[in-house]
């Protein structure tokens, strides 16, 4: 299977920006950071802002010395000493199309808001397994796991579970979410390696220029493949 094409600057910038309406974050985490591209386009948004990075993968380091975040945890957030030392300690934890390649995604939330100050909020991209697209071609290509991630397990009801938690949903969007690759993905999936490898990268990129042109329409439809919540964690939550 192929790996999920990387989200352009554009589109990152556009996700930090969805945070503006808030109070300006002191420090942000960024979970599943990976290369830590989300945050340090992120702070061309939010200059002022401490940004840090989670990842299972020494990338995290990397983007440390690179100087695209501030501080590096690598592990899992569910690890009770990366969550003890990390306590109460964020305005904002970003958990960006990470949740369904976890082990346990109610009890990464769980960990995410142990990390947050009463108050501050979670930014929360998922995939959606139920959208148009996907229910009309299969769920395959919806899911991109890494080496060594678990299958994915997706909630079924984001909100729900972020309200028995002791949240507050602030804001949820389908149309801004919208990740351009479904064709993309799809037709990786189905190419059979004997194609010449120019033949494949033309069709590839023929399809992803198509997913782009597409995108305005989609995503004010049951096409757009992802969903957005922006959720605030109650005085009251543990």
């Amino acid at each position: 299977m192929s790996a999920s094409p990387a989200p352009s600057v554009r589109r990152l910038r556009s996700t930090a920006r969805s945070m503006l309406p808030f109070p300006e974050p002191e420090s942000w985490l960024d979970v599943g950071t990976g290369d830590a591209r989300f945050p340090e386009t992120a702070r061309e948004v939010f200059p002022y802002t401490a940004f840090d990075g989670l990842d299972r993968t020494p990338r995290v380091e990397q983007a440390r010395r690179a100087e695209r975040v501030e501080e590096a945890h690598m592990g899992r957030l569910t690890d009770p000493q990366i969550t003890a030392r990390l306590r109460a300690r964020y305005d904002v934890v970003s958990l960006l199309h990470h949740l369904p390649h976890t082990p346990d995604p109610r009890a990464e939330l769980r960990a995410a808001l142990a990390v947050l100050r009463p108050g501050g909020h979670l930014l929360i991209d998922v995939t959606d397994p139920h959208c148009a697209f996907a229910r009309l071609l299969g769920k395959r290509w919806h899911a991109h796991p890494r080496p060594g991630d678990p299958p994915p397990t997706p909630l079924d009801d984001l909100c729900a579970e972020l309200e028995s938690q002791g949240c507050t949903i602030i804001r949820t969007d389908r149309r801004a979410a919208h990740v351009p690759h479904d064709l993309s993905s799809a037709l990786s999936l189905v190419l059979p390696e004997s194609l010449p490898s120019w033949l494949t990268g033309a069709l590839l990129a023929a399809a992803g220029a198509t997913d782009h042109t597409l995108a305005p329409l989609l995503r004010r439809t049951r096409f757009s493949n992802t969903y957005r919540v922006i959720a605030r964690k109650d005085a009251s939550a543990p």
